[in-house]
């Protein structure tokens, strides 16, 4: 027993220093792909800004303001919400590693970010 556990604490240590030494990090706790990552719209703005999430994973955006809003990727045609009305939501799950600017086509200057590891 004791044999495995130190096996199993050596794989560990070796993928830790491998991981470290190709300039990757492993995944922070937490960094699911299918874990619940949201987006607040209110007050004229996207919160949080920026959001860094794994990739696989889903972010919603909730249009908590008054006015109407919606979500329009910077880069092409990665992303865009319908508008969004209060209390609806748009989802989108990014698949590959990278950094999204997004804005609200309504609002241009209302911009946010999400950063896929």
């Amino acid at each position: 027993m004791k044999r495995l556990i130190f096996s199993v604490a050596s794989i560990l240590t070796i993928s830790l220093a491998v991981a470290i030494s190709s300039g990757t990090q492993p995944m922070p706790a937490g960094a699911d792909p299918r874990s619940k990552y949201d987006v607040k719209i209110d007050n004229g703005s996207f919160s949080p800004g920026t959001l860094t999430i794994p990739a696989g994973a889903t972010v919603t955006w909730t249009n908590h303001d008054d006015v109407p809003h919606n979500v329009v990727s910077s880069e092409g045609k990665s992303f865009r919400s319908p508008v969004l009305d209060t209390d609806q939501k748009f989802s989108f799950t990014f698949r590959k590693p990278g950094t999204y600017s997004y804005f609200c086509g309504l609002h241009p200057k209302m911009i946010g970010k999400v950063v896929v590891q």
